[in-house]
């Protein structure tokens, strides 16, 4: 297949690439390197770099599948990053669907689960605004123009190239970094709020998966077990530092992924066993 991924120098992104070219698929990447690397790159991927709302005049492939992972993807820093949050997933989205119609392939969207949470969910934070309205765009998209497509929706994603530094870290990349460094783990308040952390591998099991044979919404790819921030970072036996709490840090959410197990996926790497290795490790240098 000639598959596109979108924001594939990414986390998330280069992982995918990585199977997909394992599997004997043509893969492109599409990034602009706001958060992807170069380092990330995958041998015999073809990589372009570019903005998603210019998609049309940089791709010139008639492709069998994409994959758009490639929208802006933080809660809390949303706030701050509005601009970057509408061109991305706005005005690069609407972009990528236009696309998406005249290439009349299967479309895998990267929904976000912050639209399933108890507290406020998708009007919580720019970016969950955004990520909500998006899927239904996308289904409309599907209806208006008989088109074939998949959402997925990840739950805290944690792994190969993760981000530790910088605006676009995420938590469990942090931990690590911190713990590696001998620095106390900042948590913010209340501490409570839990989380599926899900390791890399098990995603992109997943979106293969959807992409061969999902159809149509909520393919949440998620652990089964949820943990608190505050559990999580006792795993590291150091000390914790409480920080005060930030606007659109969601309390607990739905984890759906009935229908993603359905096509014959599990998780298969638990969090609590990934640190207790990884924390073995380092203790040992």
């Amino acid at each position: 297949m000639k598959i596109l991924v979108i924001g594939g120098a990414g986390f998330v992104g280069s992982n995918l690439c990585k199977r997909l070219k394992e599997n004997k698929n043509s893969v492109i990447s599409l990034d602009n390197y706001s958060i992807g690397k170069r380092e990330n790159h995958v041998k015999n991927v073809t990589y372009l770099e570019g903005h998603s709302k210019d998609i049309e005049k940089i791709i010139n492939e008639d492709l069998d599948l994409i994959y758009h992972l490639g929208e802006y993807s933080r809660v809390e820093q949303s706030f701050l990053d509005i601009e970057k949050v509408i061109d991305s997933n706005i005005n690069g989205t609407a972009a990528v669907l236009e696309f998406w119609r005249k290439q009349k392939c299967k479309l895998v969207y990267a929904g976000s689960s912050t639209k399933f949470s108890n507290d406020s969910g998708k009007d919580s934070s720019p970016y969950a605004y955004t990520k909500s309205s998006n899927t239904d765009l996308v289904k409309n998209y599907a209806s208006w123009f008989d088109l074939p497509y998949a959402i997925s929706y990840f739950y805290n994603v944690y792994g190969k190239n993760e981000i530790a530094d910088g605006d676009y870290a995420t938590l469990i990349a942090i931990f690590k970094k911190r713990f590696i460094e001998g620095k106390n783990l900042n948590v913010v308040e209340p501490g409570s709020q839990k989380r599926n952390f899900t390791y890399i591998d098990d995603i992109i099991d997943a979106l293969v998966l959807i992409g061969d044979k999902g159809n149509g919404d909520e393919y949440g790819i998620g652990a089964d077990e949820s943990y608190s921030v505050l559990e999580i970072a006792s795993f590291f036996k150091t000390k914790i530092d409480m920080l005060p709490p930030r606007r659109g840090n969601r309390m607990d959410g739905k984890v759906l992924t009935e229908k993603t197990k359905a096509l014959g996926w599990s998780p298969k790497i638990r969090i609590e066993e990934h640190l207790s290795e990884f924390i073995d490790d380092n203790e040992s240098k």
